[in-house]
């Protein structure tokens, strides 16, 4: 880059650089640890738990009653994204499925993402920013199954919430990116591939990839406005991590999601 000085005039000596002794030379800069926010993630596990109870009534209710209608037993029949029965009024629908599944392959994949990414990112959200979080990819996932699913036969599933979840993963370390450095990039790098990955299997007849589309595509918005930002504050030794983001960014966060899908859902109600 060229950068313009004013002239100086012939007769004016450049100044000599002047020493600097070793005792007054500034100290190189040192590495602090900083302890990370720990917390056990109770409400990835509640979910897991309660996820797994329902699981275990649906197989209970077909032993017990049979099949509903076709091959949905019970509570898939009563809490299923059915497109006919939510235009009818059933709006529980758009949260229901996230706890209901179709096989037991279907929801051991399920639980085990939910282990593996909620496990890590409920330590950096806190528990009601992430139940939040589930919740609202639940929502979105489904609303976006409603709207572009096939109205015949209904789906079930927590992968939309997963989805959620994965990318408000993403979007937490852009966000905070020169805290992370290269883990960051990493960490972004191999969700991507992971999302692309699952995007790509979605396409395989059976699965409900609108769903995750939807899912991927909440929880990035709430997690935009509300996911953890995090400085460093204080002085070496003592130093410790401040969220910038308060309760309000939380509201700011659920808002746009529930206005933006709320919106779709009506949309696709009337149209």
């Amino acid at each position: 880059m060229n950068q313009s000085f004013p002239e100086r005039e012939s007769s004016t000596p450049l100044s000599q650089p002047e020493l600097v002794s070793s005792s007054e030379r500034v100290p190189a800069p040192q590495q602090v640890r900083i302890q990370m926010p720990f917390l056990v993630p109770k409400v990835t596990y509640a979910i897991i738990g309660f996820t797994v109870f329902v699981y275990i009534l649906q197989v209970l209710s077909v032993g017990l009653f049979g099949y509903a209608a076709g091959r949905a037993d019970w509570l898939e029949y009563f809490g299923a994204r059915i497109n006919e029965l939510i235009r009818a009024g059933q709006l529980w629908r758009f949260i229901t499925p996230a706890f209901l599944h179709a096989s037991p392959t279907h929801i051991f994949f399920n639980m085990y993402a939910l282990f593996s990414i909620g496990s890590l990112l409920e330590k950096h959200y806190g528990h009601a920013r992430f139940a939040l979080l589930y919740f609202l990819g639940a929502f979105s996932g489904n609303v976006f199954s409603f709207l572009f699913g096939s109205d015949s036969g209904f789906s079930v599933g927590a992968s939309t919430a997963v989805f959620g979840l994965i990318t408000a993963e993403i979007v937490f370390f852009y966000q905070n990116r020169k805290l992370f450095g290269s883990y960051a990039r990493q960490a972004i790098t191999n969700t991507g591939v992971v999302i692309a990955l699952n995007l790509f299997l979605s396409l395989t007849p059976g699965i409900d990839g609108w769903g995750h589309i939807g899912g991927l595509l909440g929880g990035g918005m709430f997690a935009w406005f509300a996911s953890p930002l995090w400085k460093v504050v204080g002085l070496p030794p003592e130093v410790k991590l401040e969220d910038e983001r308060d309760i309000r960014d939380w509201g700011v966060g659920t808002a746009v999601v529930l206005l933006v899908f709320g919106a779709l859902a009506m949309w696709g109600m009337f149209k």
